[in-house]
């Protein structure tokens, strides 16, 4: 069992350097908890990786966290996870202050389109990534298919697309696998779930009884976003998206797409996106204060969840996943989550790309682009980052510099 003084400085370590999203900080991981320290067996850590595929929200920071909770218990726990989150959370907090007040500046605005250039490559990358992992079967690529119509042609909500994935998933024979032995691990789940629910939803009654209705319905929507987000970041941002932009219009859909670009350039999950999101509603709301306080209740609604899954269900690990039909569930939800980024990386390339876009005629809803409307720049920046990336394997903030410094010189 590590001293608390090394379980700090380890899980700082890795909240620090956690960039490139959660495929390289699930290999960073793996490196130090495993390799280095040997605090996880192999096994020990692909399990609690698949458990945390399971889960709604960032799969990495839950891994951090039960890393955490496994080596020193409870405590242990909320110190990895914090520690895999706070430092992206000051760096975003600080950049979403900074967009607030600049984001108009013409130079602000040709730094962001080499980010958002950058952006682009990377979401095509963890698509490809999925591809091979998730689209192993007729019925997966169908899945993906539907999915992807579902979400971009008719605007379907994604909480729907996710759990008609995980039905069909749960109930089809060919998706499950054959069930294996697990050990008879019972722990007292209820009382942990009560405990950590009362904490992560205390916020709503309180700003309810106060008016505070921005603040309230901020909470009540990363709160719902928190249980719906299945596949990680890339999977949720589209409903996101869909709900922020569109059906409540708090932010313009260049807002959206450099909330994106910025959480690709902190360290910690993606889902730090939320946070950057909140905080400019907040401020475009009410100023400063407002802002402050949007951003940290964003934080509590997106994350304290990630501890209430953890600690509830991380004893009953191995008879969870020992569950065929869940098994199934999750091999179709992944699927589903291949079609979701695909129409993210379409709704995001079509509003760096093109200065202008429509809307398809009913009844579909579909983003088109204006084709006399594109961006020669923006395509040059993209080619630029996918020649760092892919090309010469430079790393992820290494090819964000580059790319800003390129459109701030082409800008």
């Amino acid at each position: 069992m590590p001293a608390f003084s090394l379980l700090f400085t380890t899980f700082a370590r890795i909240g620090l350097l956690s960039f490139g999203g959660p495929a390289a900080q699930i290999a960073l991981m793996h490196r130090v908890l495993v390799e280095e320290r040997g605090w996880l067996s192999e096994r020990q850590f692909l399990s609690a990786l698949s458990f945390c595929m399971l889960l709604p929200g960032p799969e990495a920071m839950q891994l951090a966290t039960y890393a955490g909770w496994r080596l020193r218990g409870t405590a242990g726990g909320l110190l990895a996870g914090a520690l895999f989150v706070l430092p992206g959370a000051l760096v975003i907090a600080a950049l979403a202050a900074l967009y607030a007040a600049y984001g108009a500046r013409p130079e602000t605005e040709a730094l962001m389109l080499g980010v958002k250039a950058t952006v682009i490559v990377i979401v095509l990358q963890a698509l490809a990534r999925l591809w091979k992992k998730a689209l192993t079967g007729r019925d997966a690529v169908v899945i993906a298919v539907l999915g992807f119509a579902a979400l971009y042609l008719f605007a379907a909500p994604f909480p729907l697309v996710i759990a008609a994935a995980g039905l069909y998933g749960a109930l089809s024979r060919s998706a499950a696998p054959e069930a294996i032995a697990a050990p008879q691990q019972r722990a007292p789940t209820l009382p942990r779930i009560a405990l950590w629910a009362g904490l992560w939803l205390a916020p709503l009654p309180l700003l309810y009884a106060l008016g505070q209705t921005l603040l309230f319905d901020l909470g009540l929507f990363f709160a719902k976003l928190a249980v719906v987000s299945f596949g990680g970041a890339y999977a949720v941002l589209a409903w996101m998206a869909q709900e922020v932009v569109q059906l409540r219009g708090w932010l313009s859909p260049e807002q959206m797409v450099d909330a994106l670009g910025l959480a690709e350039t902190t360290p910690g999950p993606l889902i730090l996106v939320t946070q950057f999101t909140g905080q400019l509603i907040g401020h475009e709301a009410g100023g400063w204060l407002l802002a402050l306080a949007a951003s940290v209740l964003t934080l509590w609604m997106t994350f304290l969840p990630c501890f209430l899954w953890i600690f509830a269900f991380a004893p009953h690990l191995e008879r969870l996943l020992a569950r065929p039909r869940l098994q199934g569930a999750l091999r179709a939800i992944t699927a589903a989550v291949l079609g979701v980024i695909a129409n993210l990386s379409l709704w995001f390339a079509l509003h760096v790309l093109f200065a202008e876009t429509l809307t398809a005629p009913a009844p579909v809803t579909a983003t088109l682009p204006v084709l006399t409307s594109l961006r020669p720049e923006a395509l040059a920046l993209v080619a630029l980052a996918a020649g760092l990336l892919i090309g010469l394997k430079r790393s992820v903030p290494l090819t964000l510099a580059l790319c800003a410094l390129a459109g701030w010189l082409l800008g």
